[in-house]
């Protein structure tokens, strides 16, 4: 009986300890291993550094609002909760009277960023889509950088053109709206509303502000848009989607919490810009409804009265509504974050 060579060969015998490496023929990586924990250690320390100096600035503007309003809010014939309901005159124990009412700075400084948003969003959106999924490769960086450009521009020169050219022009649109749509508090006008001529009311306001916050949500959107997996969009396509569809079902459900913070951004632009409106839309401290009246909003109200505010009191009725407008621009980015939190959440249930 003859025997195969693999039956005779006996098994090498098992090793009874793991033979240590030798230092030198170790990979480099290994001794950088050092090195890189205590880079990982230094940008840690960095980072929470960073952010917890934000947070304390942050938490001192507001200390330094409440504790400057506190005595005007005590002076004031209103009581304090009488400050954020009175619309009329508000006034200290001097003689003089304010016609400060936080609900109509409130109601305006919200309508004329509501109107800017509305207008502005799809606008950008539009612009975003574009740049991501149908403008030529070649032209893509130059409008990219264009609508880049167009958020560095300074709010005085919006409110310039707004001013001279854009509240003039839009003369004839302001009539037909008004002669068709006159029935609506929004449209409605009154004796002492600005002229159309001039075009210095709330619209005009909002339409500057859109022009304004549209490179903010544009560029934003962009940036999410164009990183939407390779894979997914090469997916769609094959199945035999059209480029409309393909945006549609893979580019704007990945960049849709994108398109909500960007939004909210630009929100927060509008509540506190000053000079564009300043100049664009003539003061008034009645607020009546009306698109096409004039108003007055909490940014606004405090560049106004800046020269008065050698008063302490009158100074901290003022610094009071500017705690009002830092509560409501901290509550929009509150209920952006929560937003684009839960698309999120949802977006990963889906994936499991």
């Amino acid at each position: 009986m003859t025997h195969s060579p693999l039956s005779t060969r006996e098994a090498p015998p098992a090793p009874t300890s793991i033979p240590e490496a030798d230092p030198g023929l170790l990979p480099e990586s290994a001794g950088r291993s050092g090195s890189r924990r205590a880079g990982d250690s230094i940008f840690r320390g960095i980072s929470v550094s960073s952010a917890t100096l934000i947070s304390i600035i942050i938490a001192a503007i507001g200390f330094f609002l409440v504790w400057r309003a506190v005595p005007a809010l005590i002076n004031n014939a209103e009581g304090i909760g009488g400050f954020f309901t009175y619309a009329d005159a508000w006034n200290t124990k001097d003689t003089s009277a304010m016609f400060f009412g936080i609900p109509n700075l409130f109601a305006v400084t919200v309508l004329v960023s509501l109107v800017a948003l509305i207008i502005a969003m799809p606008v950008a959106l539009g612009v975003a889509i574009f740049l991501a999924s149908y403008a030529p490769s070649r032209l893509v960086k130059p409008l990219g950088n264009v609508v880049d450009m167009l958020a560095a521009v300074p709010s005085i020169v919006y409110g310039l053109w707004a001013w001279q050219v854009l509240g003039p022009a839009l003369k004839p649109v302001y009539e037909f709206l008004h002669a068709h749509l006159s029935w609506i508090p929004l449209f409605a006008t009154y004796s002492n509303s600005p002229s159309f001529d001039t075009g210095r009311n709330i619209l005009t306001g909002g339409i500057v502000l859109a022009v304004m916050i549209v490179p903010v949500i544009a560029a934003t959107t962009r940036e999410v848009f164009v990183q939407t997996p390779r894979g997914q969009i090469e997916a769609a396509l094959a199945l035999g989607a059209t480029r409309w569809e393909v945006v549609r079902m893979t580019v704007l459900p990945f960049g849709k919490s994108a398109f909500i913070a960007g939004s909210m951004l630009g929100l927060g632009r509008a509540l506190g810009e000053t000079m564009a409106l300043y100049m664009v839309v003539s003061p008034s401290s009645a607020f009546r409804n009306s698109l096409f009246d004039g108003g007055t909003t909490f940014a606004t109200a405090i560049a106004n009265a800046a020269p008065e505010f050698n008063d302490d009191l009158r100074a901290g009725a003022y610094i009071a509504a500017g705690l009002v407008l830092f509560a409501l621009t901290f509550v929009v980015n509150a209920i952006a974050r929560t937003v684009v939190a839960g698309s999120s959440t949802k977006k990963g249930r889906k994936k499991k």
